[in-house]
């Protein structure tokens, strides 16, 4: 698709693609350039508390699978609620 670069170094981005990745005003777009070829990709951004505390949960996760502690679930309505409680 063809579009025109505007006042101010704006495109617009076209209707289709905005609706086949799903996004919305606000969402985040990082920008890069390698060998003459811009790319965009959606980003999501999260605080330093969210990345903490994922990265908590990840570690924890090693360490169950480091110590074999690994839960089973009967069901997955079981596997979920599991999910939920973190």
């Amino acid at each position: 698709m063809l579009v025109e670069l505007r006042t101010k170094s704006q495109i617009t981005l076209p209707r289709e693609i905005v609706a086949s990745l799903g996004l919305s005003e606000g969402d985040k777009l990082d920008i890069a350039e390698q060998d003459g070829v811009i790319t965009l990709t959606p980003v999501m951004v999260c605080t330093r508390r969210t990345m903490d505390t994922l990265k908590d949960e990840i570690q924890r996760l090693k360490a169950d699978l480091l110590a074999q502690r690994q839960p089973n679930f009967e069901t997955l309505d079981a596997l979920l609620k599991g999910l939920d409680r973190g």
